[in-house]
């Protein structure tokens, strides 16, 4: 039996059709991009995360000498909310990235990892989190539930069967 997966985003030529809050958290986003540790890659993404109780928390992708220990800004953003504002969830995050080697116009997602970390955050919270994605011009995709990017992910439940 065949099934189907859809589910609706957003899409927005620009930062300025977003609504004040979103397009203020996704400048600082763009900005925090240009701060990210990537000596051997220099595509830096940044992720900044706006909190239930109004904080904003930003992040940005650290790379290592040995690739596989370098960790994705989202994650980063996930940890550091985790540790420092604990108990708090994450209500919305920008995501953005920059790329002196080509275009950086194009809105970016997140990996599958992240994907993952990011379902985790809301089965803890029970709350959706709604996503931005952009470069650090041009379109701007919106996803009001992380969940819509990751459809057959792994929870908690699966280590019970």
């Amino acid at each position: 039996m065949e099934k189907q997966y859809q589910f609706s985003y957003d899409y927005f030529d620009s930062i300025e059709d977003l609504v004040p809050e979103e397009a203020a958290l996704l400048e600082r986003a763009r900005e925090k991009a240009h701060h990210a540790y990537v000596p051997y890659s220099n595509f830096g993404v940044s992720a900044v995360g706006l909190l239930e109780n109004g904080m904003i928390v930003e992040s940005t992708n650290q790379e290592n000498a040995s690739y596989p220990v370098g960790i994705c800004a989202e994650r980063v953003l996930l940890s550091t909310i985790s540790s420092v504002h604990p108990g708090v969830p994450v209500t919305k995050i920008a995501i953005s990235y920059y790329n002196p080697k080509g275009t950086d116009r194009v809105p970016i997602a997140p990996c599958g990892m992240c994907r993952q970390a990011l379902q985790e955050q809301q089965v803890r919270f029970g709350k959706p989190v709604l996503i931005l994605m952009s470069g650090q011009n041009g379109a701007v995709v919106r996803v009001k539930d992380a969940a819509f990017l990751l459809p057959f992910h792994f929870s908690g439940e699966d280590l019970e069967r």
